[in-house]
């Protein structure tokens, strides 16, 4: 499955809403992709913004119109970028895992994060809209997030942007192809494979506080079943649970 040529801006408010705005004026090709040297604001999860040094990274969002799909597999979605993310890294250096949702993570840092955006028609997914910033080649961080790392500070090389996203785009367009055609054991079989900490006991805290668990299963519709010490069950959707790292 092929994908356009990514669109490439100097500088952009977030991928995500250049992309959005671009859709609703003209019939933008599925798998289109936009990148920039420079947000000025990137958004996160849960209303975070995204630090990133102007030209030292890959901010991209691409466009999906997965109208086959029912809203409550929408999840799905968020699996595939995922895995292509997971799976381009990983070329470049070992131990490169997806945290749930999805995060990507090298051993304990944060090295990319990713915001996907669903319009619904119905009980379908009419335009999906996935934007993520890896951190490539900064080499300096200077916001409170707690532990981000770059490729760059991993492995003592610089990256080309446009290369890695190519990489990227290629990975989502085989994986795509997949969940177009029904195949998608084998991307939930290979996400549950790449999850950060998936075996062994962590610690994790909900609104009650702090306890060990280990991860039991992935719901299709996202939601993480832990289970803890004392072999209780514990249900979460995105936001309900942290790890503590």
């Amino acid at each position: 499955m092929n994908y356009p040529e990514p669109i490439r801006l100097d500088e952009t408010t977030s991928t995500n809403s250049y992309l959005d705005r671009l859709c609703n004026k003209s019939d933008v090709p599925e798998l289109t992709a936009v990148y920039t040297a420079y947000q000025s604001e990137g958004r996160g999860q849960r209303g975070n913004s995204w630090e990133s040094e102007a030209g030292a990274n890959l901010l991209f969002s691409f466009v999906l119109y997965p109208d086959f799909l029912p809203a409550h597999n929408q999840f799905l979605l968020s699996q595939i970028t995922a895995l292509a993310l997971q799976e381009v890294l990983s070329q470049y250096t070992d131990d490169i895992t997806i945290k749930w949702p999805n995060d990507i993570y090298w051993n304990d840092k944060k090295l990319c994060g990713t915001l996907i955006e669903n319009d619904l028609t119905g009980i379908h997914i009419s335009r999906c809209i996935s934007g993520t910033g890896v951190n490539l080649n900064q080499q300096q961080f200077v916001s409170d997030a707690p532990n981000p790392v770059s490729l760059s500070q991993i492995t003592g090389r610089r990256y080309n942007q446009e290369e890695i996203l190519h990489q990227i785009m290629e990975k989502v367009s085989f994986y795509y192809s997949r969940l177009k055609s029904g195949q998608t054991e084998e991307i939930v079989s290979r996400y549950k494979n790449a999850l950060y900490r998936k075996d062994g006991f962590y610690a994790y805290k909900d609104k009650d506080g702090t306890f060990l668990a280990r991860i039991h299963d992935i719901e299709p519709i996202g939601k993480l079943i832990l289970q803890d010490k004392q072999g209780m069950f514990r249900q979460y959707m995105f936001k309900e649970v942290e790890y503590i790292l």
